[in-house]
């Protein structure tokens, strides 16, 4: 066996083809594979980059990433230089690219990156939410049952958390992440990121709800504080005490706590578990 080729995940502009680098020009015209997530928009950015793909062009998603995978690692051990780009964003990263980085690196074969621009860490560059500490969660679950197991395992999460969204779930999973953090937790939504109609929204995840309840359109990324020990502690007494002041006037422990759980945009089981306590 001769020498082994070198992978290579290409960061591709998430909006204005003006981010592409120098080096994403110069890797598509000397790569001897090209593997994308879409030939089309492969062939559409390389035409805005005046760029003559010299090398193979083969697709490589979600759906035939597992048997592309394979293929590609043949061309690595091979000696050749195989090059992955997604539609947007860094490969890997909620899109393509992870199966063949693990076999390439098993194998034995240089696997490097190309940077480019990540929706990931734009959104928490303009959040104006705090990006020492973060960490990225990509879509959530579809199902709800799911999506709520998901949230109540990090609603004690401290750093600042990254989503992705499409559109049309986007009010669905704000009302989600208000239950289950709280409607007062601060929050952005950013769409079109570097793009014509780039827009950020800043407020809080109950203020966001009920924005995203209208038409919002284009490609999303949610950006949401962490929890601040203590915080919600504190908050937890007043809504106790609150319940205390229903029940007082004739309103049923039940019923009390399920007024005041719906108003402050708390999990009902939280506010029940501290009325208990």
């Amino acid at each position: 066996m001769g020498d082994r080729g070198t992978l290579v995940l290409a960061g591709a502009p998430i909006g204005r083809v003006g981010d592409a680098s120098p080096r994403l020009r110069a890797v598509l015209e000397s790569a001897d594979v090209i593997a994308a997530e879409d030939t089309r928009r492969l062939r559409r950015l390389a035409a805005d980059l005046e760029v003559t793909v010299g090398g193979k062009v083969v697709s490589y998603n979600d759906i035939n990433e597992s048997a592309r995978a394979a293929e590609l690692l043949g061309e690595l051990l091979d000696g050749r230089t195989v090059v992955v780009i997604t539609d947007a964003g860094m490969p890997g990263v909620s899109d393509p690219g992870y199966r063949l980085t693990r076999l390439a690196v098993e194998a034995g074969v240089r696997v490097t990156a190309l940077p480019g621009p990540s929706a990931v860490t734009t959104a928490l560059a303009v959040s104006g939410l705090p990006s020492d500490r973060f960490c990225f969660e990509g879509f959530l679950p579809r199902k709800q049952g799911d999506r709520a197991r998901r949230l109540a395992a990090l609603a004690r999460e401290e750093r600042t958390m990254v989503f992705f969204e499409s559109p049309h779930r986007l009010d669905t999973s704000l009302a989600a992440l208000a239950e289950a953090f709280g409607a007062g937790r601060p929050a952005a939504v950013c769409r079109e990121l570097s793009k014509t109609y780039e827009e950020v929204r800043r407020g809080t995840l109950g203020e966001l709800a009920q924005w995203a309840a209208g038409d919002v359109r284009g490609e999303i990324t949610i950006v949401v504080g962490g929890h601040v020990p203590g915080e919600t502690e504190h908050d937890m007494e007043s809504l106790v005490a609150e319940v205390a002041r229903l029940e007082g006037e004739g309103v049923s422990r039940k019923q009390a706590i399920v007024e005041v759980a719906k108003s402050a945009g708390v999990p009902k089981r939280e506010l029940y578990a501290a009325v208990h306590r």
